[in-house]
């Protein structure tokens, strides 16, 4: 099983590229000149991505990740600002706070969201940076494999910004809620070695990527019903009630 970027809809190959074997997608954020910030291209790519794996009745892993030296810096803003002065740039047309089609979420927060719609399990490799949104698109995943030394933050209120795209409701099923607090409001930036120790971080890698390849292979060496079951089950349970949390 492959997949050509130019077969998926909404999904351009600067921004995001994808290749199938055995069930596993390698899904890579791909504007490593830019420590793969998010633009309206990357929104739409990703979010594209997602929604294309979902219809995928062979897929049994997704390992999602960024090329270059880090996984994502966050928003590109320098794009979002010539946007608001009348030029598209590279950034694409749609813009990031418009409603998803069919969604209960605006894009923005769909980039993060549509991996917990992935039936299979999704593990984010996260090397470098993982910013903002990159962040939030991290916490989207159900498996975080980190290098110790990757810079995390919830970074938005830093820049005056509500972290609005869906991962700071993961991050508060994933720690207690006076760290979740202590991490949006300070906007500071800490360690994968110590998002492990808050309970950010799932695992702790030198080799993030191949070592998410490892996992993503042994769990597609599991029954796929039983694994699609058990991911259906733990967020029926877990995601109770978001649609309201997000329109909050």
């Amino acid at each position: 099983m492959s997949a050509a970027n130019s077969a998926i809809p909404g999904v351009t190959e600067d921004r995001v590229t994808i290749s199938i074997e055995d069930g596993i997608a390698d899904v890579r954020m791909n504007r490593a000149d830019k420590r793969n910030a998010l633009d309206n291209a990357m929104f739409t790519s990703l979010a594209a991505a997602g929604d294309y794996l979902k219809t995928l009745s062979e897929l049994r892993a997704v390992v999602l990740s960024g090329d270059g030296a880090s996984f994502c810096a966050g928003l590109d803003f320098g794009s979002f600002q010539a946007m608001a002065q009348g030029s598209s740039g590279q950034g694409g047309s749609v813009n990031a706070g418009a409603m998803s089609d069919g969604r209960i979420t605006h894009l923005a927060q769909q980039v993060c969201w549509v991996w917990q719609e992935v039936p299979v399990p999704v593990i984010a490799a996260v090397h470098g940076h993982a910013l903002g949104g990159g962040m939030q698109i991290a916490l989207g995943a159900d498996i975080r494999i980190v290098h110790p030394d990757t810079q995390l933050s919830v970074r938005e209120v830093h820049w005056g910004l509500i972290p609005d795209m869906t991962g700071t409701l993961m991050l508060s099923r994933l720690v207690r809620p006076d760290i979740v607090k202590d991490l949006v409001f300070s906007a500071r930036v800490f360690s994968g070695a110590e998002g492990f120790e808050l309970g950010v971080v799932t695992r702790l890698s030198k080799t993030p990527q191949a070592d998410a390849m490892d996992l993503a292979q042994e769990i597609a060496g599991r029954s796929p019903d039983a694994v699609r079951g058990a991911k259906k089950l733990i967020n029926l349970m877990a995601n109770d009630g978001a649609a309201q949390q997000f329109a909050a």
